[in-house]
């Protein structure tokens, strides 16, 4: 199985699906969650035609014909007898996008144990190398692939069509294979994070999402890879590894008759599943500002990466954006290349897309040598990103960009070895015949078009930062895990409950029975007495002050003096002030000629006695009341855009 990075540099060689741009007029960048229909122009399929066997043809693009079992499942042939070998690749639309709570990785270590077997191919990994076949898996964030490519045969291709029907609907899936494969993922997990590169991207991934599962690495969370649930893992393969949720790619030197007869009588055996496969609902919202950050460890690189949220690949902008990489980052003749590396002030800039039905990321970094500041790379790369609207590509920045698209397909059709493997990347977007309009879409694209789109997305607000910056004692703190309840509890002895209360009885005649009033220097005292946990005592304070004449256009100074009252008194400090009330167990504060406290029985009459040292004894200190119109001034602006606040 290929590692993470590879993968992900694999996927980007492959050209960008190629459409035309459309402008975006909002200040902050809009991705569209989900394409619609019209953004591509894929040709309607044909009407289905019946060849031998229970297959139905659907269409044919340039030798690629599509075919449909009555269980779901799409096969794609594309006989060339031009090489002496054949290619069997079949995608699943299943990815790490797929993954729930505590089940990340989970695509990719299934991946892995379909390697492992079924009663009827217990050891095929002997079987592949009997053959001399070459063998791989990968997964992704869409889909998952698995592919054989052997000596042309009847018995070979009857062989791996058997094996491919037999792994989707028997394979073992086994707590034994988990234990052991688990230790092999964990081995890439751990590589990754060796990796410079591979942990800045992890890392940019996660920063640059919020909700959307595709901010979450395919390699998956290493507690996750150790502790996932065999039960899981079946339950996973027994929903995605169907016949309605599977391509089929068979492309090398073959009889397209034998082949079909061949996949109807292996996977026309496979029921058509009754499930409903998990309906999917998240969007990422819109990023309001841009973000940073810095992974910190031992290494000998430094790494500045710089990410823009960009359309899924079905959009019609995405297009655009892949011209627009390509010219920014194409070494050695893209913009980057040469303000950065041909300067040296880095060693080398790098591209590429992460990008798939949804939504995703435009990548761009620099790597830079050892003792060298990133900061101005990182200024000179956003600025020549972010002003590659205002600056578009020359007709030579152009053409260049589109012959190379066209030579990988070109280069991609000439070799059936390659176009299973790649064709899953479309496959996984809903039609294999996007790579088609793909390539016949790319002499659409202008150059107004591609700074339009670059304007749209590669802005501020949409932008993510981070860097790898080496360094051999980083400042970690290792968090440790939760301890087990029952030894956080060990030794715990209950106190004595000692507390008295009573059920009060709320009634109006009860509480004037309990209540004593009576007056002392003016001042008027109602006290009512009950029984109560922890002997609290509430003070409700009115003090009525003024007339309407005197207090007429006082509002605001009465609001100001009322909450300069907690800020210190001739005595105290505020900090000590504060000290007090804390020390007497006093909740509320005294801010004007009301107030509510609440204390505890023995502490009531020192809370009295600060209550009114508070009140007639304030400080008044200048710093303080400038602190406290700063802080109502900026209340009232962070209430400005409030329609409740405006309105009120």
């Amino acid at each position: 199985m290929t590692s993470f990075i590879a993968r992900l540099l694999a996927i980007c060689a492959i050209a960008p699906a190629i459409a035309l741009a459309q402008p975006a007029a909002a200040p902050v960048a809009k991705i569209t969650p989900k394409p619609n229909a019209e953004h591509r122009r894929v040709p309607a399929q044909l009407p289905g035609t019946k060849v031998a066997g229970s297959p139905v043809k659907v269409t044919s693009v340039e030798g690629i014909t599509e075919y449909r079992l009555p269980n779901g499942l799409k096969v794609l042939l594309f006989p060339d007898p031009s090489k002496p070998t054949v290619t069997v690749n079949m995608t699943y639309l299943v990815g790490s996008r797929h993954e729930n709570y505590g089940e990340t990785g989970m695509a990719h270590l299934l991946e892995h144990l379909l390697f492992k077997g079924t009663p009827r191919h217990p050891h095929m990994d002997e079987e592949f190398n009997v053959r001399g076949a070459r063998f791989n898996g990968t997964t992704w964030l869409d889909r998952t692939n698995y592919y054989e490519l052997f000596q042309a045969s009847d018995a070979n291709l009857a062989w791996a069509i058997e094996l491919e029907a037999d792994r989707m609907a028997n394979s073992f899936i086994a707590r034994t294979d988990l234990d052991s494969e688990m230790t092999v993922v964990r081995n890439e997990y751990e590589s990754g994070e060796n990796s410079p590169f591979g942990v800045t991207l992890k890392r940019l991934q996660s920063i640059a999402y919020d909700w959307h599962s595709y901010g979450r690495s395919t390699i998956g969370n290493r507690s996750d890879i150790e502790n996932v649930k065999i039960e899981n893992l079946q339950a996973f393969y027994r929903t995605y590894y169907q016949p309605d949720n599977a391509v089929l790619l068979i492309a090398g030197k073959f009889e397209a008759d034998k082949a079909l007869a061949l996949v109807a009588k292996n996977f026309g055996a496979i029921a058509k599943p009754k499930r409903t496969l998990p309906a999917e609902w998240t969007v990422e919202p819109t990023q309001d500002g841009p973000r940073e950050y810095t992974v910190r460890r031992k290494g000998d690189i430094q790494i500045v990466g710089v990410a823009y949220k960009v359309p899924s690949n079905l959009h019609v902008d995405s297009d655009a954006i892949g011209i627009g990489s390509f010219i920014l980052s194409h070494v050695p003749t893209g913009r980057l290349h040469k303000a950065l590396v041909e300067t040296g002030k880095a060693a080398q800039v790098f591209g590429f897309p992460l990008q798939g039905k949804y939504p995703g990321l435009q990548i761009f970094g620099a790597v830079v040598k050892m003792g060298q500041d990133v900061a101005p790379v990182r200024d000179e790369m956003i600025k020549i990103i972010e002003d590659f609207g205002n600056t578009p590509p020359n007709a030579q920045e152009m053409e260049r960009s589109k012959l190379s698209f066209l030579n990988a397909a070109e280069k991609t059709l000439a070799n059936h070895e390659s176009i299973g493997v790649q064709l899953s990347e479309y496959i996984a977007l809903g039609d294999w015949r996007l790579f088609f309009l793909a390539r016949d879409d790319l002499a659409n694209i202008s150059a107004e078009q591609v700074a339009t789109a670059s304007k749209a997305y590669f802005r501020r607000d949409n932008r993510t930062v981070g860097y790898f910056l080496p360094e051999d004692n980083p400042q970690r703190a290792e968090i440790p895990p939760a301890p087990a309840l029952g030894e956080v509890m060990k030794g715990f002895t209950a106190k004595a409950d000692t507390t008295v209360s009573e059920a009060f009885d709320p009634a109006q005649a009860n509480i004037d029975k309990r209540t004593r009033r009576f007056e002392v220097g003016g001042v008027k005292v109602a006290l009512l007495s009950k029984k109560n946990r922890g002997e609290t005592v509430n003070v409700a304070l009115q003090l009525n002050i003024g007339n309407e004449k005197a207090l007429f256009g006082q509002r605001v100074n009465a609001s100001m003096a009322g909450q300069m009252l907690a800020r210190g008194t001739t005595r105290l400090t505020r900090a000590e002030l504060s000290d007090e009330w804390e020390r007497l167990k006093v909740s509320g504060r005294v801010s004007g000629p009301s107030a509510s406290l609440q204390t505890t029985r023995p502490n009531l009459e020192e809370t009295l006695r600060l209550a009114v040292h508070v009140l007639r004894e304030p400080r008044f200190d200048a710093a303080e009341f400038e602190q406290l119109r700063t802080q109502s001034v900026t209340g009232i602006e962070s209430q400005l855009a409030e329609p409740e606040s405006r309105a009120s």
